[in-house]
């Protein structure tokens, strides 16, 4: 299975997960887009990568915004949406608007992407999205992250009906080291990270690669349709947060 030649999309794509996976189909032969509300942080990874790739400044949040991402594109072969904040804190203790962008990222921007995409993409695309282990393994002051990520997978399951044949699926990460993971926990990463390998089973976080990887395999496999991958090494499998 190859993407040679097969036009790509990805929401996200500066960094992180995103950029993994933009530099994998790249690898593959596919012309890829990456999309992402900074251009210095698209420029700068446009220069880290090899092969067709044009770079989209756009705010997954924003309807507008995202059909601007594809304008350009006649057909859109696969499309990877890995923006998305984490809405941190407990419910009583913070104000309802700091949780807004991440749910509008996370489901909205979703919503935007398929409105935008969906006429442009063959019988044999996909859409891919992003939820994550708190859907199914909450923890205290990640309420509103787990409403967001479990929506995803509630959409995804519904999209892989409304849009068939087009595959719909979503990678279910668990502790990554990402800049979005290291912004959020700040000068705490370091003791956090230490104290949550304990409770993973394989004794470490993951690698951005190691999710893009999942991501390129379900864009190559034109079976897999409705399904949420869990790559999170074994720790929605433990009973102590």
């Amino acid at each position: 299975m190859t993407l040679q030649g097969a036009n790509i999309v990805i929401i996200g794509g500066s960094s992180g997960i995103g950029f993994e996976t933009a530099r994998l189909a790249l690898q593959q032969g596919a012309n890829v887009a990456i999309a992402g509300r900074s251009q210095e942080k698209l420029e700068k990874a446009k220069s880290h990568l090899t092969g067709n790739v044009r770079t989209v400044v756009a705010n997954v949040a924003d309807e507008i915004s995202v059909r601007q991402i594809f304008e350009r594109l006649d057909r859109v072969d696969h499309v990877f949406i890995s923006a998305g904040g984490l809405s941190v804190g407990r419910i009583l203790d913070t104000d309802p608007s700091e949780f807004r962008q991440g749910l509008e990222e996370r489901i909205f921007g979703a919503l935007y992407v398929v409105r935008a995409v969906a006429p442009k993409m063959p019988q044999q695309g996909s859409i891919t999205l992003v939820s994550g282990v708190r859907a199914e393994r909450p923890i205290p002051g990640t309420t509103m992250t787990t409403v967001g990520v479990a929506a995803v997978e509630a959409l995804t399951r519904s999209l892989a009906l409304e849009l068939a044949p087009i595959r719909v699926n979503t990678v279910s990460p668990g502790w990554t080291d990402t800049p979005l993971v290291s912004n959020v926990l700040g000068d705490s990463y370091d003791a956090t990270i230490r104290s949550v390998v304990e409770n993973i089973p394989v004794k470490r976080i993951g690698k951005p690669e190691e999710i893009a990887e999942a991501v390129i395999m379900l864009m190559n496999n034109g079976f897999i349709n409705g399904e949420v991958l869990h790559i999170d090494g074994g720790e929605r499998y433990v009973s102590a947060a």
